[in-house]
């Protein structure tokens, strides 16, 4: 039997594939028809996702506690693949950042971030769940994705290389080298790269971000969460390497990389997700990209 929100007592099952039959309002559902089972209230006309139910809990121990407005959290913090372990299902909140793309060669272009993903009051039931953290591009390559409880973060696109291909799609988009498109990003998850300039002596293209595209051998901007009770940028594009005759290389900031100014690239910051920096120019020898910085998963609930 289940519990109505209202305090009565229904005849509805608990859990089931499907919707229960002739439901009253305030009447609880959990839908074992996805893969991660979602918690649903009949609000007198249809199912839908309950953010109203009490807080998730976790057994794991905590990365760390906190209280904002007169609300205490902890959460959970994964750098790298593992597993949490949800003991009493309910809602939280979940980041997910995938890693970085690497910057490219020699006068490359800048990493595109891994893609960001952010959820308030996802409804989870118990169980163990495995966080896949993905490991930053290296040089001139896409990152890796990051999920957890079936919310995937995209990889971040690669940044491209002089007489190469233009930037890679991903989460965030990689930048352009000369005369090379930037790539796409993913609406909801990050940007699009920029352009590289026309013309050998021109600019390369940034990395786009989570909050914002790229513009012209700077990265884009990433978000800043409280998620840990600290604002911290993650999912920042890298930065564009310097062209023949050209005297300045591209910025980043939220985790990505700075563009190489007649040297290799700055790498992405780890498990913030940020693009690395592209390679800047050499007559003789080319300057590598950076990696991308490595993704992260944040799980917080109340206590």
């Amino acid at each position: 039997m289940a519990v109505n929100i209202d305090g009565a007592v229904s005849l509805i099952p608990v859990q089931s594939a499907t919707a229960p039959v002739s439901p009253g309002t305030g009447d609880v559902w959990l839908d074992t028809s996805v893969t991660v089972p979602l918690w649903k209230r009949w609000n007198g006309s249809a199912w839908v996702t309950f953010s109203g139910a009490s807080a998730a809990n976790f057994s794991d121990t905590a990365t760390g506690t906190y209280t904002d407005g007169g609300i205490d959290y902890k959460y959970l913090t994964l750098t790298g693949t593992g597993t949490i372990t949800i003991t009493t299902a309910g809602v939280c909140d979940v980041l997910v950042v995938a890693s970085g793309g690497g910057g490219g060669n020699n006068q490359g272009g800048g990493g595109g971030a891994g893609g960001y993903l952010y959820v308030e009051d996802f409804a989870i039931s118990t169980g163990t769940f495995t966080a896949t953290i993905g490991g930053g591009g290296a040089a001139a390559t896409v990152g890796n994705p990051s999920n957890v409880f079936g919310l995937y973060a995209l990889s971040g696109g690669s940044g491209s290389t002089v007489n190469g291909s233009p930037g890679g799609a991903g989460g965030s988009g990689g930048g352009g080298s000369t005369d090379l498109a930037g790539g796409s990003g993913l609406s909801g998850q990050g940007n699009n790269g920029a352009n590289g300039g026309t013309g050998f002596s021109s600019t390369t293209g940034g990395g786009g971000g989570a909050g914002v595209a790229a513009t012209t051998q700077n990265g884009g901007a990433g978000i800043s969460s409280s998620i840990t009770g600290t604002a911290v940028g993650r999912a920042g594009g890298g930065g564009g390497g310097n062209t023949q005759g050209q005297s300045n290389n591209g910025t980043a900031s939220d985790g990505g990389g700075a563009g190489g100014y007649n040297t290799v690239g700055t790498a992405g910051t780890a498990n913030t997700g940020g693009g690395g920096g592209g390679g800047g120019n050499s007559a003789a020898a080319g300057y590598t990209g950076a990696a991308g910085g490595s993704g992260v998963v944040i799980v917080r609930v109340k206590v």
